[in-house]
């Protein structure tokens, strides 16, 4: 089996031993290092543990005839555009399990219309992990409101929507919010 491990690891800037801790159970950078190189026969159970760590599926990492990869032609950094030195090439973006998404349908703050707005759903534990980032809240009557974390105090969320001029909103005892993870956006 063609694995597509070191691709995806390096696709989400990661080194082996970032990718040994984030298994559970924990392991070396060395086996990570043989099962992408194909130097140990990678098992379901390992390509499912490497999925995890990485935050992708199983099938994310296996080389598929009909996949569309896209290959990487140039990197850009600050002295310009230059060929990669090594052969790669990127996964196109795919859902994973609890994201929402949020469609911009008109031009706000740092948002143009035609964004897309990826999503990770968080339980009331997990709220502290989302200050000072865009999240999407859910309201009574099938409403919502969107804006920065500002604080969290008690059960109440202090949001600051985008673009100028906003007020700070303040919402009480949500039973979820959604944090934004990633943004797609056509040129």
């Amino acid at each position: 089996m063609i694995t597509r491990i070191r691709e995806v690891r390096r696709a989400k800037n990661m080194t082996l031993a970032d990718v040994a801790a984030a298994c559970s159970p924990p392991t070396t950078a060395q086996t990570i290092g043989r099962l992408e190189t194909g130097m140990r026969t990678v098992s379901v159970g390992w390509l499912n543990r490497i999925a995890a760590a990485l935050g992708v599926t199983a099938g994310d990492l296996v080389a598929l005839p009909d996949r569309a990869d896209l290959p990487v032609a140039a990197l850009l950094g600050p002295d310009g555009a230059h060929a990669p030195r090594k052969t790669a090439v990127i996964a196109p973006p795919a859902p994973e399990p609890g994201l929402v998404a949020v469609l911009v349908e008109a031009a706000l703050g740092e948002f143009r219309a035609g964004d897309q707005l990826w999503c990770r759903t968080l339980g009331p534990e997990d709220y502290a992990r989302a200050l000072n980032r865009d999240i999407l809240v859910p309201r009574p009557a099938g409403r919502f409101a969107f804006g920065r974390l500002l604080n969290r105090k008690g059960d109440k969320l202090h949001l600051l929507p985008p673009g100028a001029g906003g007020r700070q909103q303040v919402i009480a005892d949500p039973p979820w919010i959604a944090v934004a993870v990633r943004l797609v956006r056509s040129l």
